[in-house]
C-alpha cells in the first residue's frame, strides 16, 4: 500500500511516499480501515524532529488522524461491520488495567498516539481496536453530511481541547476564555468549544487573515500577539478582572503572559509546549491570587463518544484549511511547517 514515511528522524528530506506492506487483522476486537482521508497534526512535525523517549523502526507511518471505510472485523467485534463509515480516535490504551477500568485512557500506562508511538494514518490501511472507531454521525436537517475530510480532521483536536476546557478547566458559561495561536487545530477547536459553552472567547494569533476568520468563528475579541501585550489587554478587555481560563500549548514564549493574563482563581491549562518546555513561574502570584496550573492530554472513550455525538447535532464542525492527495503530502507537510494553515491540513487517500 501507499503510505507517507518518515525514514529517519530529521526534517522535511527525510519525508517519502513509498509503498510498505499493509497492515492485517491480528486480534479478536481489531477492525481494518481502508482510509478515504487523513489530517495532518504538529505532532506529526514534532515525530519527524525526534521526540525524547521515542523510539520507532523505520520506515515509519505518520497521521494520527482518519476516516475510511470498515474492510474487516476480528471476530469478537460488534460495534461494526465491514462497510461501516467511521472516525478514528487517535489514543490507543490496554482497555483492560486499573486505569482503563476507571475511565482515564489517556493516562493508561501503555497509552500511544497513532502517528507517534504506532503507525498511523496516512497511509490507505490502517489497523485499530474496536474501541477506537465510531461511526460517522449523519447531522440533522439542515446541516449538511459530514464530509470525508471533516471527519478526518476532527478527532485529535476536538477531543484535545474538550478535555482541556470542560474536564480539566471546566469552563462555565459566561465565563472569558484567552486563546493562544488560533490558527492551529487545538486552538480553533476550543475557539467552538467556548461559544458552544457560552463563555467569551479572546483569541490571539500573529496573522491578520487567521482573525478575521476567527471573527467569523464567533470570536469576540482577537488579538495580533505579536503587536499588544496580551495580558495587557486581556486585562483591559474585562476591565482589569483577567481571564478566567487560559488555554495555553505555546510554552516559553508565552507562559508568563498567560499568567499574568488570568483572574483571581483563573485556570491554566496546557497540552503543549511548541516553543519550549521551560517556563518560568512568579509562584507568588499564583499563590496569592489561588491560580490553578493544569496539563491536559487527549481524552478518554466517554469524552470521544461526547463530541462526537455533539458532531451528530451539526456542533464543533472542524475548519478544513486545505486538501492534499496522499501523493502530495510532502507539500502539505511543507504548508505545515510553515505555519501557513488556518485550520486542519487533509489529504484524500
Amino acid at each position: 500500500m501507499k503510505a507517507l514515511v518518515l525514514r529517519g528522524h530529521g526534517d522535511l528530506t527525510r519525508l517519502a511516499i513509498a509503498d510498505v506492506p499493509a497492515p492485517a487483522i491480528m486480534g479478536p476486537r481489531q477492525v481494518l480501515i481502508r482510509l478515504r482521508a487523513a489530517a495532518l497534526n504538529h505532532l506529526d512535525l514534532w515525530t519527524m524532529r525526534g521526540l525524547p523517549g521515542l523510539s520507532l523502526q523505520f520506515p515509519h507511518i505518520l497521521g494520527g488522524d482518519g476516516a475510511g471505510e470498515v474492510e474487516a472485523v476480528g471476530s469478537d467485534v460488534t460495534a461494526v461491520r465491514p462497510g461501516d463509515k467511521v472516525m478514528i480516535n487517535p489514543g490507543v490504551a490496554c482497555y483492560h488495567c486499573e486505569t482503563c477500568d476507571a475511565g482515564e485512557h489517556s493516562l493508561c500506562p501503555e497509552y500511544q498516539l497513532l502517528g507517534e508511538h504506532l503507525p498511523g494514518t496516512l497511509a490507505e490501511y490502517l489497523v485499530v481496536p474496536e474501541q477506537n472507531v465510531r461511526r460517522i454521525p449523519d447531522p440533522p436537517a439542515p446541516h449538511p453530511p459530514i464530509t470525508w475530510r471533516e471527519a478526518a480532521a476532527f478527532s485529535l483536536v476536538t477531543l484535545t481541547a474538550w478535555r482541556m476546557l470542560i474536564t480539566r478547566a471546566r469552563l462555565r458559561p459566561g465565563e472569558v476564555v484567552l486563546i493562544w495561536g488560533v490558527g492551529g487545530g487545538v486552538s480553533g477547536a476550543a475557539l467552538k468549544i467556548a461559544k458552544l459553552t457560552g463563555a467569551l472567547a479572546i483569541v490571539t494569533s500573529s496573522s491578520e487573515a487567521k482573525l478575521e476568520a476567527a471573527r467569523g468563528l464567533g470570536a469576540d475579541v482577537t488579538l495580533n500577539h505579536t503587536q499588544v501585550d496580551v495580558a495587557k489587554e486581556v486585562r483591559a478587555v474585562t476591565e482589569k478582572r483577567g481571564a478566567d481560563v487560559v488555554v495555553e500549548n505555546v510554552g516559553e514564549a508565552t507562559w508568563e503572559q498567560s499568567l499574568r493574563a488570568l483572574a483571581k482563581r483563573g485556570r491554566l491549562v496546557s497540552c503543549g509546549a511548541t516553543t519550549g518546555p521551560r517556563v518560568v513561574t512568579d509562584v507568588r502570584r499564583m499563590f496569592w491570587h489561588q491560580h490553578t496550573i493544569m496539563g491536559s492530554t487527549m481524552g478518554n472513550l466517554a469524552e470521544y463518544r461526547e463530541i462526537v455525538r455533539l458532531l451528530g447535532q451539526g456542533h464543533l464542525r472542524p475548519t478544513v484549511d486545505a486538501a492534499f492527495s496522499l501523493a502530495d503530502g510532502i507539500r502539505a507537510m511543507e504548508r505545515l511547517d510553515r505555519g501557513e494553515q488556518m485550520g486542519k491540513i487533509v489529504l484524500d487517500v
